[in-house]
């Protein structure tokens, strides 16, 4: 039986004990897709609104941790043109990945919000404290987790969340502004 959902406003009020937002990449900062070139030259495609809330919330004090099972130049790259320092890569357990980033921050598993889309993501979305998917994630994850957003992986989906996180904090977006 499917876990019974957080409204938007659960989920605001979750996200006052959230410490660290771990984002998976692919299906959730990009629309699943993958561009390949020669020489295996790789290209994604990421929404420009996501990452300028992923900017806004790095600015008020949110930790943020991309998360991917694969390596990928696209990733690292555009991590870095947003300011995420913790981009954790080629490692298909999530669980164990995430591990020496929360001993470093000084936090546990329940001061974690973790957003992904795929059955790879389905071990971390168990152990946090607050679980959410994409509205085109698997079947298998979206009865797991404690919410779903209304827009679609790299299509908004990490700015709705991010949304939640301000208004829960009681926070304007719009005073983190350069």
């Amino acid at each position: 039986m499917p876990k019974k959902l957080l409204t938007h406003d659960e989920l605001a009020e979750k996200f006052k004990k959230i410490k660290l937002l771990a984002l998976d990449v692919d299906g959730v900062l990009t629309d699943d897709s993958i561009f390949f070139g020669p020489n295996g030259f790789e290209m994604k495609k990421f929404n420009i609104s996501d990452g300028f809330f992923i900017a806004l919330a790095l600015r008020s004090g949110l930790q943020i941790a991309a998360i991917s099972g694969r390596v990928s130049e696209a990733t690292t790259s555009r991590m870095k043109d947003l300011g995420v320092k913790y981009v954790l890569q080629e490692m298909k357990d999530k669980r164990k990945q995430i591990l020496p980033l929360l001993e470093k921050l000084g936090i546990d598993h329940k001061q974690v919000a973790f957003v992904g889309n795929e059955l790879l993501d389905i071990g971390l979305a168990k152990k946090v404290g607050l679980s959410i998917a994409v509205a085109d994630a698997t079947e298998e994850l979206k009865t797991e987790v404690d919410y779903i957003t209304t827009a679609k992986g790299g299509n908004g989906a990490v700015r709705e969340i991010i949304k939640a996180y301000f208004k829960g904090n009681g926070l304007d977006p719009a005073s983190y502004l350069i």
